[in-house]
């Protein structure tokens, strides 16, 4: 039987937690893995498993200090590859999962064997759940390759993946601290192909306490030397390059209100 487990790494936000464990459908089966990244902030086990209604069991693992959460991902990883799961998902404390998303991820991958990771479009709201874009990604690799350099073409906590990958690929890169997802979706793409499903399958929170944010300029800064890793001399990596750089420059109020007028 094929496993499915989603990967929740979380610090200081059992609120959020809830919530996003209350998001999935009770028609969805999975198991849940919630890899405490040393919280001062803990949670409720049996608040946890109450806020779960589908069919899965929930497991917990527990930092004994904060690591970060490539460090969290990766102990997570290395509980699942053990546990010989066939499939990971991502989920981010506060993210909120949409209809059936894991059964049409897992259904994608069962029909695309060629596909080892897939993703989906993605609703972005403010902390009191006001709507402010939808970041619509490409849906075929050959588009995804070519954008990837100008920016993220998976959203993190809407990815599903063969864990067949491993050992071909590393775990979650630790050398890029806040932008670890984009260097492990160019490794995979080094080694496999991948896709996005053209529905909105997740919607995420932009907190102002959250790791992109708190973390920008660093992250800008890591995107850039991943983009210098993967480069070659064309048009996406040089655009792709000019725009980190504008990140790092460019206060985050100002990128939103660009954001919500190009998308809207």
């Amino acid at each position: 039987m094929d496993k499915l487990v989603l990967l929740i790494p979380h610090y200081d936000n059992p609120k959020g937690l809830l919530v996003s464990l209350a998001s999935i459908g009770c028609n969805e089966n999975l198991d849940v893995l919630i890899v405490d990244d040393g919280s001062n902030n803990k949670f409720d086990e049996i608040e946890v498993k109450k806020a779960f209604q589908a069919t899965g069991k929930i497991f917990f693992i527990y930092l004994q200090q904060n690591s970060g959460i490539e460090i969290a991902l990766n102990k997570g990883l290395e509980y699942i590859i053990k546990n010989k799961y066939t499939y990971t998902a991502r989920l981010d404390c506060g993210d909120i999962c949409l209809g059936d998303r894991f059964q049409l991820q897992k259904y994608f991958l069962k029909e695309a064997p060629s596909i080892s990771l897939v993703g989906s479009n993605v609703n972005f709201v403010d902390t009191n759940g006001a709507y402010l874009y939808t970041v619509k990604v490409p849906e075929k690799d050959e588009f995804i390759r070519k954008k990837m350099y100008v920016n993220a073409m998976h959203i993190h906590p809407s990815i599903m993946f063969r864990n067949s990958i491993f050992p071909k690929i590393n775990l979650y890169p630790t050398a890029y601290q806040a932008a670890e997802d984009y260097a492990f979706f160019f490794n995979v793409m080094n080694s496999f192909k991948v896709a996005n499903i053209n529905k909105v399958l997740v919607q995420c929170e932009i907190n102002p306490k959250g790791i992109s944010t708190l973390m920008r300029r660093k992250q800008a800064k890591n995107r850039i030397k991943i983009i210098l890793n993967n480069f070659y001399f064309g048009l996406y990596p040089i655009y792709g390059l000019l725009r980190s750089l504008l990140l790092y420059i460019t206060p985050l109020s100002i990128l939103i209100k660009i954001k919500k007028i190009v998308k809207n």
